[in-house]
This record gives C-alpha cells, sequence and structure tokens, in this order.
C-alpha cells in the first residue's frame, strides 16, 4: 500500500476525531488540512513506529498543539460550579480522553500521539473523565429504531445521570417528542428501519431551536468524505459505553462553551 492510500485509510476517522476535539466540521477539517499539508512538504514527518494511524494522530497532535485555538480566552466566568470545572479542561486531558474513548487506541499508542510517557496519559484521561463526568444532567432524546440498541443507550444516558424523555423509532415521532419536550441532547441513528432519517429530522428540529446532537452509525466513513455538511459528532456501531460517555460530553462541552462566550465586539 503506498503513502497516498495509508493516509487515505486512516484520514476519516482522523476527521472525526479533530473534530470531536473543535466542535466543529469546518474547524476539525482545518487542523487535518494542515497537517496534510505538512505531511506533503516532508514526508518523513510521519513516525510510524506503532503503525500508520498512530503515526497520523500523532502529527495531528503535534499541529493541533502548535496553534492555541482551543483556548478559554472569550469565555465568561460560567454561573455553575459543574459548568465551570467543563470549562476548565485544558485540551491535553480531553485529548486523552478522546484518543482511549473515540479512538480505541492502547496505553501505549496514546503515550506516544500525545508525545508523554504511559503513566502521565493514564493520568490525563482519568482527570478529564472524572471532569467530565460532572457535567449538568440533561434531557436526552434517541432516536434509535433497534430495540435493543435503544435500551441499551437508555441504560446508559440514565447511568451517566441523564434523563430521557423518550424514545422515536421514526422521522415523524422525533420531531413530535423534541417540539413537545425540548430536549437538551440528541442521541440519534442516522438510518430508521422504516426508511426515514434520523438525519432529516434533526436538520428539521435544529431550525427551530438550538440543541447538541451525536449521530450514531453503522456506516461512519459514509459521512465522513468531506463532501457535504457533515454531522460534527459521530459514534460507530457498535459502540462502548465509554465512547457514548466521551461524545456526548464533548458535545455538551462546546454547547456549554458557545452559550457563554463574550462576543468580540463587546469584549472590546
Amino acid at each position: 500500500m503506498t503513502r497516498s492510500q495509508l493516509v487515505a485509510e486512516h484520514l476519516p476517522l482522523l476527521r472525526r476525531y479533530a473534530r470531536a476535539l473543535t466542535g466543529s466540521q469546518g474547524s476539525g477539517d482545518a487542523y487535518v488540512g494542515a497537517m496534510l499539508e505538512a505531511l506533503l512538504q516532508d514526508p518523513s514527518l510521519l513516525d510510524e513506529r506503532y503503525g500508520p494511524r498512530a503515526g497520523l494522530f500523532h502529527l495531528f497532535t503535534q499541529i493541533w498543539n502548535s496553534v492555541s485555538l482551543n483556548d478559554n480566552a472569550e469565555v465568561t466566568t460560567l454561573p455553575l460550579p459543574p459548568e465551570r470545572r467543563l470549562s476548565n479542561i485544558t485540551p491535553l486531558p480531553r485529548q486523552a480522553f478522546l484518543l482511549f474513548s473515540l479512538e480505541g487506541f492502547s496505553e501505549q499508542e496514546v503515550a506516544f500521539v500525545l508525545g508523554v510517557e504511559v503513566t502521565e496519559a493514564r493520568r490525563l484521561a482519568e482527570a478529564a473523565g472524572r471532569e467530565l463526568a460532572a457535567e449538568i444532567a440533561t434531557d436526552v432524546l434517541i432516536i434509535e429504531d433497534e430495540t435493543f440498541i435503544a435500551m441499551d443507550l437508555e441504560s446508559l444516558v440514565k447511568n451517566l445521570g441523564h434523563n430521557v424523555i423518550g424514545v422515536a423509532r421514526t422521522h415523524s415521532d422525533a420531531v413530535a417528542l423534541a417540539k413537545n419536550k425540548k430536549p437538551g441532547l440528541i442521541l440519534a441513528d442516522i438510518q430508521l428501519a422504516d426508511g426515514s432519517s434520523g438525519l432529516d429530522a434533526v436538520n428539521e428540529l435544529l431550525r427551530t431551536f438550538e440543541v447538541p446532537v451525536v449521530f450514531i452509525t453503522a456506516y461512519p466513513e459514509r459521512f465522513l468524505t468531506g463532501e457535504r455538511p457533515e454531522p460534527a459528532f459521530l459514534i460507530s456501531k457498535p459502540f462502548q459505553p465509554a465512547m457514548v460517555s466521551a461524545v456526548a460530553s464533548q458535545a455538551l462541552f462546546f454547547q456549554r462553551n458557545s452559550r457563554n462566550r463574550v462576543p468580540k465586539a463587546a469584549a472590546s
């Protein structure tokens, strides 16, 4: 396999990780683009001692940490202690947490990606996990037509301290539930069994109110091509509980920060 083929193979999930860190498709892709430009200029930058995937994440991390765009300089002091703790989580612990929970890297691989010792990688992830677990509970709408998956998600969400306002199995059910109860977070399957689309249902809801959304799909690569507006937060089926916790926490993290961001004009 050529170098370009190796990069192409692992690029979709790197883009997923990048947008989970930044909270948006555009910002995440900008960082990935900067990494690709650096790699084109100097192919020797790709360190493959732990394989090409870890090498790409390692190079991405160097780009990410070299530009301080993910600080909290424009975020006001938040009124509630759990939110304040969330806003103070620095990028490095959240990177470790996502590398373990979302991307499934081993301790050695996470340490390599972040350029730290294994014990430090473990400490960072545990610190972020404790802070993210302290987030304020919210009302969650689950859009999922498979009964057992819906039950697993409902149990998981409740164990995280959230309240499930309902489980929708079709587009129309999702719209009706959300408009009636206004969820604080949506977990949505993309392809529903009756042929309707969780993505379409969410897009309809987002025209009337703002809510963080985490999409769940067996085919994440179909939505990580860069050829269309894409979900910022994606979970692959089959999923692990830690993955759902990590991504949902990130979605809520960026929602909290966006609501408390000071406009530049006002700040000046």
